[in-house]
């Protein structure tokens, strides 16, 4: 068998009708023949919508059938026993041009007894934002479920949910349970368990040309709904050249953003996991085994192999990535 080596993915494009053009703008990526582009799954294992190889001799292959065949060797020892022959995080660009649905996920627990895979966590880092663009995470006010479910019924359910104003490299993390609806004018990129268990509370009252408006999931989100006020629902971190920057360390994967003006050597001998890199800004090229080289620009995703502990980076000037594993 062949050795694996850093896999890039072509991606899967959604036009959803709130989707806008900044994943072609913005990020270089070019979803002809659509018009619009709401969501890009850059590397996905979802059932259906998987991403396929396009580098090396395994271009044309799916996520999941290289998890099948390489088992450890592609997602590491401890991923393959817990997720077998599904790639466990599914990653993508979200280009909201209106807002979206306000809903919820539910835990892996809840999901099980719900007959599903498993639960949705899942994190944004935000690329690009308008000015005075928003987004909702949470509640701003301590609320029964009885006093929840009047404001739902009054259609005035945003008036006891927390806005956040957004900007570039901002981040929110958001665990299973919590309130979120995503506002215009904003592209960010998410890291999420492979899930589509979603349940929608609310779509700001919008009818089809039918007069028709989308399916709710109103009873079902209620054992998902996580009631507490929080403190402060933006993640913080201190952003450093030429470092390393911990932004997200929970049960489904840990995500650091590296912003590199000068090579640097990376050394995963101690990671029993694959390694994701999201490439948000400029360029770079990765030097593995035996000298190979691999270049990786911005809006291109590189699935690094459990197998493969070491590596360097040289960026082409300057590069802004995410690295994404589980530990």
């Amino acid at each position: 068998m062949n050795a694996l080596y850093p896999l890039k993915f072509k991606p899967v494009f959604d036009d959803r009708v709130w989707g806008g053009d900044k994943i072609r703008t913005i990020m270089g990526l070019d979803f002809t023949p659509h018009d619009r582009c709401a969501e890009a799954w850059i590397l996905s294992g979802y059932e259906g919508r998987q991403t396929v190889v396009s580098n090396g001799f395994l271009a044309g292959n799916e996520i999941n059938e290289l998890v099948e065949v390489y088992m450890d060797e592609l997602v590491g020892e401890k991923v393959f026993e817990t997720s077998g022959a599904i790639f466990p995080l599914l990653i993508k660009f979200i280009d909201a041009r209106d807002w979206l649905s306000i809903q919820v996920h539910p835990d892996d627990e809840l999901a099980w007894k719900r007959d599903m895979p498993n639960g949705k966590t899942e994190m944004w880092y935000v690329i690009q934002a308008d000015e005075k663009a928003r987004l909702i995470s949470g509640f701003k006010k301590k609320v029964t479920q009885q006093q929840y479910l009047k404001y739902l019924h009054n259609k005035t359910l945003p008036e006891i949910l927390n806005f956040e104003a957004v900007q570039a490299g901002d981040l929110f993390f958001m665990p299973a349970g919590r309130i979120h609806a995503l506002g215009p004018g904003i592209l960010l990129t998410e890291i999420q368990q492979t899930s589509d268990a979603t349940y929608r509370i609310y779509d700001w009252d919008r009818v089809d040309a039918n007069g028709k408006g989308r399916e709710l999931h109103s009873e079902q989100a209620l054992a998902a709904i996580d009631f507490e006020v929080y403190p402060d629902y933006k993640t913080r971190y201190s952003a450093m050249l030429n470092g390393t920057s911990e932004l997200v360390t929970c049960p489904y994967f840990t995500t650091n953003l590296l912003d590199l003006a000068q090579p640097l050597r990376k050394d995963y001998g101690e990671l029993d996991s694959f390694v994701i890199y999201i490439c948000l800004e400029g360029g770079m090229i990765i030097k593995y085994e035996d000298g190979e080289r691999l270049q990786a620009k911005k809006g291109e995703v590189i699935l690094i192999p459990a197998s493969m502990d070491r590596l360097e980076i040289y960026p082409e000037v300057r590069v802004k990535f995410l690295e994404v594993y589980i530990d």
